[in-house]
């Protein structure tokens, strides 16, 4: 029997848009059989955490980019649209699939779903395999002395630092042999992944796995041996870019791991540096562990006592942060910068979060939400975590009375206001120093820099201090 009589085995891609470093695909290979590549789009699946916005447009473009390396082995990505519990289970019966391997995902509804599938297909006699492409380590193999899992980053960072053992060697597909028969598979195209306002996306980003190695490598031979000290800036922008790549799998975390302590030993960056970056692949391996113990994460809050927080929750407050209307600067230079992008500075995005909870009193959730519909790298074990960290009312949360001054913020990370002028070129005439409080200043200065406020750039829509007392008042009715 010729190999592609043979009966497949289907290989189910996810959060794993690549080819090479796939351990479902490797498995799958091992197996010798005709391989069937199949993505399905559920858009009614994981509501209210479907896949939105910015997101959508990136899905779109990976999987273009995959179903071009797909089809460079002669081979096809079948795309389909509904639900999995459906069609996986008719794929199977129509091309007489004897196995299906995945990668496994961590959210609680993927989790529920998968469980079920992986029960319906086994009573069938089909062989299931799960595999882990997404993090360093599973969130069951990283627990403390008592086998709980950790509440505090740091203690969880030191074990999983400690007892990680990353044996890595790349690996690439050199083939990918076809089934005598493909499934019908729909149009991409006609799926329309890319929201009127997301096109602009393009002059920013370049989705696919060949392009995650790009962007890591260049991060990693010219930034890195400054990260530890200008990762705060938001304008030097020495970050490494890579959460939308990690977050749709288009490189592996393990990956990243190797592939930095390998090339900054050769180009002699700093154990510092180092260590920097690598934390933060811990941080987000944290936020996992968080959200898979706690599956309630994205909607509550993790300390019970904040459920009773006295928001006050302006509509007109909110939608003047969505827009970066809030008359503060940085605060607005970020917002924007969100909305051009789909993407934010990580300092950025802890002053904006700290500006809408602590000084315009709004529940985090609603930020949580407008994030989730318009990054790119939206994903929702890091999003419900770091929105839950700058509220106070997560795990190991920066403290409630831990408030942003948006001013400061902007003087200590932007002092000449290069971001401002960047995502804000209404205030580009004002001076490095006034910049960051076009308010303080006269209107026969303001007019000379081409600024009427109120009309062109607004005023603050709180006083910061004022607001500030506020948040601390209604805080210690928590405690």
């Amino acid at each position: 029997m010729s190999l592609n009589e043979q009966r497949p085995t289907i290989v189910w891609f996810r959060q794993d848009l690549r080819l090479g470093d796939n351990p479902a695909l490797k498995a799958a290979l091992d197996e010798n059989r005709p391989i069937i590549l199949l993505y399905i789009y559920d858009e009614n699946f994981a509501s209210p955490w479907s896949i939105q916005g910015a997101s959508l447009w990136w899905l779109g473009q990976s999987l273009l980019f995959l179903e071009r390396k797909i089809k460079y082995f002669k081979n096809k990505l079948i795309l389909k649209r509904g639900s999995v519990l459906n069609l996986i289970p008719h794929i199977i019966r129509e091309t007489r699939a004897i196995s299906l391997h995945w990668n496994r995902c961590y959210e609680p509804s993927s989790i529920n779903r998968d469980t079920l599938l992986k029960e319906k297909l086994q009573k069938q006699g089909i062989e299931v395999t799960s595999h882990n492409a997404l993090l360093l380590s599973e969130p069951w193999h990283n627990l403390n002395q008592s086998k709980q899992p950790f509440k505090v980053f740091t203690p969880f960072w030191n074990r999983l630092r400690n007892n990680l053992n990353i044996s890595y060697t790349y690996w690439y597909p050199k083939h990918l042999p076809c089934p005598d028969k493909f499934p019908e598979s729909d149009n991409l195209k006609e799926w329309k992944l890319d929201p009127f306002w997301s096109k602009k996306f393009k002059s920013y980003w370049q989705p696919g796995e060949d392009h995650a190695e790009k962007q890591l490598d260049d991060f990693i031979q010219k930034k890195i041996f400054n990260y530890s000290k200008k990762r705060d800036y938001p304008y030097d922008a020495c970050t490494s870019r890579m959460s939308p790549y990690l977050h749709w799998g288009e490189i592996s975390p393990a990956r990243i791991w190797s592939k930095t302590i390998q090339q900054s030993f050769y180009k002699d960056a700093s154990t510092e540096q180092i260590e920097s970056f690598l934390r933060q692949l811990g941080w987000r391996e944290f936020c996992h562990s968080l959200l898979f113990y706690w599956p309630t994460f994205p909607a509550q809050a993790w300390q019970d006592k904040f459920n009773n927080f006295p928001w006050n929750d302006k509509e007109e407050h909110f939608n003047a942060w969505c827009c970066g209307r809030t008359g503060y600067p940085f605060i607005d230079a970020a917002m924007q910068e969100l909305w051009q992008t789909g993407w934010m500075h990580n300092r950025a995005r802890m002053v904006v979060a700290s500006f809408l909870i602590k000084d315009l009193l709004i529940p985090w959730q609603k930020g949580e939400a407008w994030f989730w519909d318009t990054l790119v790298d939206a994903d929702l074990a890091q999003n419900s975590s770091n929105w839950q960290w700058v509220a106070g009312s997560g795990a190991d949360a920066s403290p409630y009375f831990r408030i942003f001054n948006p001013i400061l913020q902007s003087k200590k990370f932007d002092p000449q206001g290069n971001y401002i002028r960047q995502w804000l070129p209404i205030l580009k005439n004002l001076s490095d120093n006034d910049i960051h409080t076009p308010w303080k200043l006269s209107k026969e200065k303001l007019k000379d820099c081409g600024l009427v406020l109120g009309k062109n750039y607004p005023y603050p829509i709180v006083d910061h201090e004022v607001a500030r007392k506020k948040a601390l008042n209604a805080y210690k009715a928590l405690v």
